[in-house]
């Protein structure tokens, strides 16, 4: 029998706090076999952005093709996607392999460096989260997808809606005093609780790879979400070098 098993369609963080690598540590600290596919290549720190290389589309799909060629794969996340040519080539290939896909709308890093070129917003909104099982937008990416300006948590709940018109969706409570609020036909809050910490970096991706590991074991949508949050709460709290620390021995396994 097969283990549980994840693909990241992401970018590279030679950091190691965020992208690829972050989301394969998470997928392995939960028992997950992960696979991956890289879009980008980055230049960065927890610090600072220094460039960006996107890999070419046709590579792209060769890497996902081969994925798909070998292995039984039905879950999968993207994270950094970084151009609107990238966002319909992985739309088209989630479709054709009718992957259950979260998507984590990465458009911005933790320390403020651009990860997306112009049209992204759009892109995803009509390409990607149509296909999609979840989106997990924080507070900025959420603003972006919805239009609305998010002060305080009822603003939060209103762009959760407006982004829920078009696919199940968490926004995830960073600055929220730690709550989330995922809508998907009504408004659930997932309590949580806010940590102070400068170990944040690669804290979406973790998130989202996390609720795609529990997916992938079978869990349903409403108990993937309250696990990674728990999971990443953790991750914050013991985090180390600026960014999360996904190993954790806790029981938030199934």
């Amino acid at each position: 029998m097969n283990p549980p098993m994840a693909l990241s369609i992401a970018g590279f963080d030679p950091s190691g706090g965020a992208g690829i690598l972050a989301d394969i540590k998470t997928f392995h600290s939960l028992d997950v076999y992960g696979t991956a596919v890289i879009t980008a290549l980055t230049a960065q720190n927890v610090n600072r952005v220094a460039g960006v290389e996107a890999v070419s589309l046709d590579f792209v799909e060769k890497q996902l093709d081969l994925v798909m060629e070998g292995y039984p794969l039905r879950y999968a996340k993207t994270g950094m996607l970084y151009s609107p040519d990238m966002v319909k080539l992985v739309a088209r290939k989630v479709k054709e392999y009718q992957l259950q896909l979260v998507v984590d709308p990465v458009l911005v890093a933790g320390s403020g460096g651009s990860l997306a070129r112009e049209g992204m917003v759009q892109a995803l909104k009509r390409y990607l989260l149509p296909h999609a099982l979840l989106v997990t937008p924080n507070l900025s990416e959420a603003q972006e997808l919805s239009g609305i300006s998010i002060e305080e948590e009822e603003d939060a709940i209103q762009a959760a809606v407006e982004i829920g018109k078009m696919v199940p969706v968490v926004v995830t409570g960073g600055h929220l005093q730690g709550r989330d609020i995922f809508y998907q036909d009504r408004v659930q809050i997932i309590e949580g609780e806010l940590i102070e910490s400068s170990h944040t970096h690669g804290s979406g991706c973790t998130y989202s790879a996390a609720v795609t590991a529990y997916l992938s074991q079978g869990l349903v949508v409403e108990e993937a979400l309250q696990r990674a949050a728990g999971m990443v709460k953790e991750a914050i709290r013991r985090g180390r070098l600026g960014t999360v620390n996904q190993f954790l021995e806790i029981s938030h396994k199934p």
